[in-house]
């Protein structure tokens, strides 16, 4: 789980200049503004306002707000996929150096391609998701060339697994002094690039039989479709009536079992941080000191992410739709569940500061969060066993570590 997207600095042009950069200067200023808003909370004027010009002049360079998205998302993930190409050829031991150099200049990478990008037309999704996936075929073949012995399905996990920790700054506004926030980074993307891979195969036991049984529960029905559409859509860009037909039953019918959409959204946070909660309960009752408590964390929140997909992206990513004062405690509660990861890590390595120790267990969770959001690479055989293996370096508590 993570708590808060990463903030970004912009220069704010004089009002009344005309800046040779002027399309850059919008490009990054609404980066910040989607990354810290989400682009429902944001307006063609906000943009316009950030770099001091009129929003007639705005449009000039963009005809609307989804163009500009669109151009936001794609050059951040051609900066990226260029950091990587620059390097590959002439010294692939660079390349996690150099991703880690580039994400912490471009922190919002991660949150405008995973949750901003889900706001734009199918023709510009499916053009970000091309990106993103030649960025990833891209990232595994210097995987395969560092780890020769690895198989085609290990070096693609292995490759998403570094490009989560590497976006998993993205999600906070951490930071440590030049050089060392870079070079914990890139050191952080190398553990997960490096470390203990099962053989995996395409087919999960987790995935492969569909449920035979099924809740006859109108509310908890449209509780669950509803959480996926939030998942794949965003809050803004889901509306009763789709939550509706996901259920068989007409818009306006979802009323009757919830106030308004925001009550859903609440009760699938509600949901999400009491069952996390639980688990963590449970794994520090069966616990025999700080090391076996965070290897049984991590089982037990990689299992949850793992069976509930859709449940964590929604915690991750959408609680800024939340109305007041739901919000507060929801906020509240996730950074209440980080601080007891962190806490449990010091206590197992008490040279690390509170920063250094967060930074890794973002880095942990944002791996599982992300693997579990990608098909492909989730629906295969060992992948729990693989996503708690990498964990447990990242936190470096691999000693003895197994799925619980």
């Amino acid at each position: 789980m993570t708590a808060g997207p990463a903030e970004r600095h912009v220069v704010r042009p004089a009002r009344g200049t005309r800046p040779v950069n002027r399309r850059q200067l919008i490009i990054d200023a609404a980066a910040d503004l989607f990354s810290r808003k989400g682009y429902a909370g944001v307006g063609m004027g906000d943009v316009a306002e950030a770099v001091a010009i009129g929003p007639s002049a705005l449009y000039r360079h963009f005809r609307g707000k989804q163009e500009l998205l669109a151009t936001v998302v794609g050059e951040a993930l051609e900066t990226l996929d260029t950091a990587i190409a620059k390097t590959e050829d002439d010294c692939p031991p660079d390349i996690v150096h150099a991703l880690a150099a580039v994400v912490l200049e471009h922190r919002t990478v991660g949150i405008l391609w995973q949750r901003e990008a889900r706001q734009l037309a199918p023709a510009d999704r499916a053009e970000i998701q091309a990106a993103v996936n030649q960025i990833g075929r891209r990232f595994a073949v210097f995987v395969r060339a560092r780890r020769p012995g690895l198989s085609a399905a290990q070096a693609q996990f292995l490759a998403w697994s570094g490009l989560a920790v590497a976006t998993s700054v993205s999600f906070h506004s951490l930071a440590l002094p030049e050089p060392a926030f870079t070079t914990l980074l890139g050191e952080l993307i190398a553990t997960a690039v490096d470390a203990p891979i099962p053989p995996l195969e395409a087919v999960s036991a987790r995935n492969a039989e569909p449920p035979t049984l099924r809740t006859q529960s109108r509310r908890e029905k449209i509780l669950i479709e509803a959480t996926k559409l939030f998942a794949a859509n965003g809050f803004s860009g889901v509306s009763t009536e789709d939550i509706g037909a996901s259920v068989g039953i007409a818009g306006p019918s979802v009323y009757n079992h919830f106030p308004a959409k925001s009550d859903i959204l609440v009760a699938a946070m509600l949901r999400g941080d009491e069952w996390l909660r639980m688990d963590m309960n449970r794994a520090f009752a069966a616990a025999s000191d700080p090391r076996d408590g965070l290897n049984r964390l991590l089982g037990s929140y990689c299992a949850f992410v793992l069976d509930n997909p859709h449940l964590i992206a929604v915690l991750v990513s959408e609680a800024g739709h939340l109305p007041e004062p739901e919000r507060h405690r929801t906020r509240a509660a996730q950074y209440a569940y980080i601080a007891e990861w962190v806490n449990l890590l010091r206590e197992v390595h008490p040279q690390w500061d509170a920063v250094t120790a967060r930074l890794r267990v973002q880095a942990a969770q944002t791996l599982m969060n992300d693997i579990a959001l990608i098909p492909s690479v989730r629906e295969s055989t060992s992948v729990e066993s693989a996503l708690v293996t990498i964990g447990a370096e990242l936190l470096a508590t691999a000693d003895d570590v197994e799925i619980r």
